[in-house]
């Protein structure tokens, strides 16, 4: 079975987990397959939990109540727990997304690998490492938001921005990207993607309307990667250079640093030298220091 075609359910703990990151967590389970079960679990008749309405019907998450019955205990572990159990012995799903920074999970996510599932772990970086460790694989909460850079609305920037990041993901594991992987997790992401919406008739094609993307064929097989820069490595950091040391005391905001390179190389993008976030490019270069959204370059 492809990894894109596996069915996973997603059970999040909602009284551990804000919903800032729900988002986040749905955008990247994509890239492991197909959430066939989304579930919160909460006391929605708390009014801490008021936040949530609006998240779980956008999302199409079905809210699990589960009432607070003695004070100090956590029924909803347990319901997550005997839940998922349940969808374990119903044979219908290929792995398990866990989210929350509980350590109370750990026996479950052992309890799942031991039936030979896929068990993913999301939490924040508070998440005890004993329940890091008893997952398949684990990603941090305040991660998977710092890289997430897209918006709500599926521009054509936005849809851009989630094919370098597939690729990106894909680059960084030896795997190559063909167009139908594309199509898969650019749909799970954005379910009302349509390459009608935008003009062409076949994702391909649609495809080859980007700049930053290139294409080969071989066979049947149509695989995307990213198109290759005219500038090198060396050059671009000696650009760089240039520009923050001709700047005052040496220094400026990350955004006008990134404004002024792509004034001088318009096809300016940091994913063409194997790098996801600008501040880490930045950063990475001889001389070059950021610190709250600035940089300094000291010689």
């Amino acid at each position: 079975m492809e990894q894109q075609d596996k069915r996973l359910a997603v059970l999040i703990d909602s009284e551990n987990i804000s919903i800032r990151y729900i988002k986040f967590i749905l955008d990247e389970i994509s890239n492991y397959g197909v959430a066939t079960y989304k579930r919160a679990y909460g006391d929605w008749t708390n009014p801490s939990t008021s936040g949530w309405k609006e998240v779980v019907l956008k999302n199409s998450i079905t809210p699990v109540q589960q009432y607070s019955y003695t004070q100090g205990k956590n029924s909803t572990d347990s319901a997550m727990i005997i839940d998922a159990m349940d969808i374990l012995y119903s044979g219908k799903v290929d792995g398990f997304c866990i989210v929350s920074s509980d350590s109370d999970f750990t026996r479950l996510a052992a309890r799942l690998r031991e039936a030979g599932m896929l068990v993913i772990g999301m939490g924040e970086k508070k998440t005890v490492e004993a329940f890091r460790a008893s997952c398949s694989l684990f990603k941090y909460l305040e991660v998977l938001a710092a890289e997430e850079t897209q918006g709500g609305d599926v521009s054509r920037e936005d849809i851009e921005e989630t094919i370098l990041k597939i690729i990106t993901d894909n680059d960084a594991n030896d795997k190559d990207t063909t167009v139908g992987e594309l199509g898969n997790k650019i749909s799970n992401r954005h379910a009302d993607f349509d390459v009608r919406n935008y003009g062409y008739s076949k994702l391909s094609k649609f495809l080859e309307s980007f700049k930053s993307l290139h294409l080969t064929q071989s066979g049947k097989t149509i695989y995307v990667d990213l198109a290759e820069s005219d500038v090198t490595r060396d050059q671009i950091e000696r650009i760089i250079q240039d520009i923050v040391s001709a700047a005052p005391k040496k220094s400026m905001s990350l955004p006008e640093l990134k404004q002024k390179i792509e004034k001088k190389v318009p096809n300016f993008n940091i994913r063409n030298y194997k790098y996801s976030k600008f501040s880490q490019f930045i950063n990475d270069m001889d001389g070059m220091t950021v610190s709250n959204n600035n940089v300094k370059y000291q010689p």
